[in-house]
């Protein structure tokens, strides 16, 4: 089986749970899961709208990667960046608007959406987003500061920010070794 690294064993068990979830409502029920789950360093400052109701929508884009490696018979396969569409509504395009900047390391989950558009020139494009249910900060466990404020960030993103373990607690992953994917 291959095994998963995970930084914080909290997300390797919700990881795993889902998974499982996910495999127990497929055999119980005939239907379909689009769910997604990213870990990624924001990739510029986000795009906060706000429409005459009150509701904000938050864009930004999320740069996940994959290690370079090289084959068995010698080729190198190169270290591959994917860029993300994320969309953030509601109360997530707050907290991205307030505390998300570029370079941030984000834990996102969500789920895919393909929309089209007809440009200028009349040609139909696809445009496909990941729209964010859950986003958490991925870092040192730092609280994010308040730009142009000299507080810190208050309790309200205390749900928000997930801590990296020490050493210590990286290493012991066997409740979570053997994940199937």
């Amino acid at each position: 089986m291959l095994k998963m690294f995970f930084f914080d064993d909290k997300l390797a068990r919700s990881a795993k749970n889902i998974y499982i979830c996910s495999l127990n409502l497929i055999k119980t029920n005939p239907m379909s899961l689009n769910k997604v789950i990213l870990i990624g360093n924001v990739g510029k400052d986000p795009d906060v709208r706000y429409f005459d109701n009150g509701n904000a929508v938050a864009n930004f884009t999320l740069a996940t990667n994959e290690r370079g490696y090289k084959l068995s018979n010698g080729v190198e396969i190169p270290e591959r960046t994917e860029w993300h569409n994320i969309v953030a509504s509601r109360d997530r395009a707050q907290f991205v608007e307030k505390y998300v900047k570029k370079g941030s390391m984000v834990y996102v989950e969500g789920k895919i959406r393909t929309r089209n558009y007809d440009d200028r020139d009349g040609v139909k494009r696809y445009v496909t987003e990941i729209y964010a249910d859950r986003i958490e900060f991925f870092s040192s466990g730092r609280r994010p500061q308040e730009t142009g404020s000299s507080t810190n960030a208050s309790d309200e993103t205390s749900a928000h920010t997930t801590v990296t373990p020490t050493s210590e607690t990286s290493q012991n992953t066997d409740d979570v070794d053997d994940l199937p994917f």
